[in-house]
């Protein structure tokens, strides 16, 4: 699957219902091994979230990686620099299908990434061994690749006549796995474990909520693979906003939008 290119002003419009999620996970992890720890944020975004780090742990060295230039460029505009308990944050251009930490850290997280990383848990191995003991590796993934949000898109991307285009781009179910499979893989690495789900109902509001929504995110793909055919592009998206319409129809304070999301707190043993 291509790389999508990211625009962070479109991801950004639905910042708070994003880092809530990261907020829940965040809650989760425990006191860290170091006064000074070294921590990273694997799939940094526009660093909105990757600042939470720096005022849970304000004297940490804190590096958020991503492979977007335009994230970087927004993170470092708005967040790099020291912080006010005299730690560092800082950004590293990084792919996670090859990142492996060159010093050890006491805490590697990751926001909404790794479902778009194949096969990334054949990495938590590499990631748990570069912790410190008593360091811990957590993230969030969204749950929802058969939700009508994702089933639509796919539909619509396999129609006979957009099949050559697009066929093979778009995430399916096994873009992530099941919590009890992370609790698998993590435990048998050594780890101690807090593995859940957790499904959160956004109350979108504004006209076709939730196509602003994936335009940010899981749309990206199928946009940049029609980038240089706005009449495909256009079509496209007409006909996922009706669809959309109608299987998130709007109430009367908002449009309703589940969200699953699956969480992940490995602690190395100290």
């Amino acid at each position: 699957m291509p790389t999508p290119t990211w625009d962070p002003a479109q991801y950004l419009r639905h910042a708070d219902h994003r880092a809530r999620p990261f907020a829940d996970l965040l809650a989760r992890v425990p006191e860290l091994p170091s006064g000074r720890p070294r921590i990273a944020d694997l799939g940094c975004g526009p660093g909105n979230v990757t600042a939470l780090l720096a005022a849970r742990w304000p004297t940490a060295r804190i590096t958020g990686h991503d492979n977007s230039p335009e994230m970087l460029d927004r993170a470092r505009a708005g967040h790099k620099g020291t912080t006010p308990g005299g730690g560092r944050l800082d950004f590293a251009h990084t792919d996670a299908r090859t990142w492996t930490p060159d010093e050890p850290h006491d805490l590697i997280v990751s926001n909404a990434t790794l479902q778009w990383v194949p096969g990334h848990a054949d990495r938590f191995g590499d990631w748990i061994g570069a912790l410190n003991p008593g360091g811990t590796f957590a993230f969030q993934v969204p749950g929802n690749f058969d939700a009508p949000s994702h089933r639509l898109m796919r539909d619509l991307a396999r129609s006979p006549h957009r099949r050559a285009r697009l066929d093979g781009i778009l995430r399916h179910t096994d873009a992530v796995l099941t919590p009890e499979a992370y609790l698998e893989r993590l435990t048998g690495l050594g780890c101690v474990v807090d593995a859940w789900e957790t499904t959160y109902i956004h109350l979108l509001t504004g006209e076709d909520p939730v196509l602003d929504w994936v335009k940010g995110t899981g749309l990206r793909p199928v946009l940049a693979a029609l980038a240089d055919d706005p009449d495909a592009a256009r079509e496209f998206e007409d006909e996922y906003r009706a669809a959309l319409r109608e299987a998130y129809p709007p109430g009367r304070h908002g449009t309703p939008f589940p969200f699953r999301r699956i969480f992940a707190v490995a602690v190395r043993p100290a």
